[in-house]
């Protein structure tokens, strides 16, 4: 199996499956967005998405009505097509600690999701993320995607890591290799028995090698769609993995382990 560990809603969904069907992807993990670039046809309408994200990025549109559509969309694609897509729910981490618990109790764990994610950390405060952390390990080590690329920093890796090993039964997953930190992500990583490197958007081919040689067990697919391409995601994967187990490992089945499939 073929998992796509990292991906966003699109409108419409139907793109999505398309571009899974082409990469031959069997299943992807789907995270809630507020953002939509894939609906620009321009580059004005770019800027305007692209804008969204921006203020998600930096914790500010986080605002309940845009939090429930974003929602909303992820429970119509996945009740489209759940054969296709392993549902994750956010939540929001200006809250208090118990309000993050209620929120993980009633919209992921209540919703029957497979997991936390993505969530976007302000820059020098990953520390926000440890309520987070609790309330996965009160629901029996639920899977925890962090954004990893900027504005992340590399103080907050480590800062992740110092909460990962607290919390030793929540996988806990930073994305994008930990952007430009990526030597940092990889070492932390490897370090720290219950983290996961997910490979999406990568620009330098050196990261993909050096981390799926370093943690072969705990490096994931991820396209970061519809950032990027499950298409070249997949063939970046193979281009630096030789064929056999660690290649079947880093595209599904570490993400199969990791989500009990």
């Amino acid at each position: 199996m073929i998992i796509d560990a990292h991906s966003h809603v699109h409108d419409p969904v139907a793109d999505h499956v398309a571009l899974l069907d082409e990469a031959g992807v069997d299943r992807a993990v789907l995270f809630p967005t507020r953002p939509h670039p894939e609906r620009a046809t321009d580059l004005a309408g770019l800027r305007r998405e692209m804008a969204v994200l921006h203020r998600a990025l930096e914790g500010a549109g986080n605002g309940a009505d845009s939090f429930a559509r974003a929602q909303q969309e992820l429970d119509a694609a996945l009740a489209a097509h759940p054969d296709r897509f392993i549902g994750f729910g956010s939540v929001r981490l200006d809250a208090a600690p118990e309000d993050i618990a209620e929120a993980v109790a009633r919209h992921v764990v209540g919703r029957g999701l497979h997991g936390i994610g993505e969530l976007t950390l302000p820059p020098g405060g990953a520390a926000i993320v440890e309520p987070v952390l609790r309330a996965a390990h009160d629901h029996g080590g639920l899977p925890v995607v962090v954004h990893g690329s900027a504005p992340t920093t590399e103080p907050d890796l480590h800062t992740l890591a110092h909460l990962s090993a607290r919390y030793p039964s929540v996988p806990l997953v930073v994305s994008q290799v930990g952007g430009q930190h990526w030597m940092t992500a990889i070492e932390l990583v490897r370090d720290t028995p219950n983290m996961y490197l997910e490979l999406s958007t990568a620009n330098i081919v050196f990261a993909l090698r050096l981390a799926i040689r370093e943690i072969p067990e705990r490096t994931l697919f991820g396209s970061d769609a519809p950032y990027g391409d499950p298409v070249l995601a997949r063939a970046m994967v193979e281009r630096v993995t030789p064929s056999g187990e660690v290649r079947e490992r880093v595209l599904g089945g570490n993400a199969a382990r990791l989500l009990g499939l």
